[in-house]
C-alpha cells in the first residue's frame, strides 16, 4: 500500500467539489459515495420532500418522511463524514439558469427523474459551462444484467448507461440497480476529478 499516494489522493478529494442536480434514487446514493470516499465539498440541489415510496431506493429514513431531501440528505452526509461543506438549494430547476448552482464545482452529476428534464439540465450545463466535466445517467430501471452499464465519453459529458435498457411505464426502479448505477457516476466523478493521481 503507498501512503504517499493515499494521502495525495486524500488530500486531492478534499480539496474537491461536486455538484449533484436532483436527490433521488442517484442523487441521494451518489452523494453518500462521495461523502464517504471524502470528497471535501458537495452542492445538492433538489425542491422535492421525502415520499415513503422513495425509501425502496433513496438514502433517506422513516423518520425523515415529510421533509425536504436537501435537509434530509445533509443530515445523513454529516452522520457519515462530518467534515464535508455541504451547500443545499431548496429548489426546482428552471430552463435558461439551471447552471447557476454548479458554477464553482469541479463536476456534475445529472440524477434527474425525466428524460425531458435531463436532457434540458445536459445541454444547459455544456452550453453554457463548457469546459465543466459532466456524468449523466440513463437506463436505470429493472433489474439484473448490471455487466451491461458502460460509459460513452463525449467531449464533457460521460454518460452511464445501459444500451439495452428500455423505458416503459412498467420498467419498475428497484434498489440494487438504482445504487450501481449511482455508484457508478460518483466513482467516474472520483476519476475525472483524480485524473493521473488514480
Amino acid at each position: 500500500m503507498n501512503i504517499e499516494k493515499n494521502k495525495r489522493i486524500s488530500k486531492k478529494l478534499k480539496e474537491s467539489s461536486v455538484g449533484i442536480a436532483g436527490l433521488g434514487g442517484l442523487g441521494s446514493n451518489a452523494a453518500i459515495a462521495l461523502a464517504r470516499a471524502g470528497i471535501g465539498r458537495l452542492v445538492l440541489v433538489d425542491f422535492d420532500k421525502i415520499e415513503e415510496s422513495n425509501l425502496t431506493r433513496q438514502y433517506y429514513f422513516l423518520d425523515q418522511i415529510g421533509k425536504l431531501k436537501t435537509i434530509a440528505l445533509q443530515d445523513n452526509i454529516k452522520k457519515i463524514n462530518p467534515s464535508v461543506l455541504i451547500d443545499v438549494y431548496k429548489e426546482k430547476l428552471m430552463k435558461g439558469s439551471m447552471e447557476i448552482r454548479f458554477r464553482n464545482v469541479d463536476v456534475v452529476i445529472e440524477a434527474l427523474d425525466t428524460a425531458e428534464t435531463k436532457v434540458a439540465f445536459i445541454e444547459e450545463i455544456l452550453t453554457k459551462l463548457p469546459d465543466k466535466p459532466i456524468v449523466a445517467a440513463s437506463g436505470v430501471s429493472g433489474y439484473g444484467h448490471s455487466d451491461r452499464i458502460s460509459t460513452k465519453n463525449l467531449g464533457k459529458l460521460f454518460l452511464c448507461y445501459d444500451e439495452n435498457a428500455r423505458s416503459s411505464d412498467e420498467d419498475i426502479l428497484v434498489a440494487p440497480r438504482v445504487g450501481i448505477m449511482a455508484n457508478w457516476e460518483a466513482n467516474l466523478a472520483l476519476e475525472i476529478i483524480l485524473g493521473e493521481d488514480r
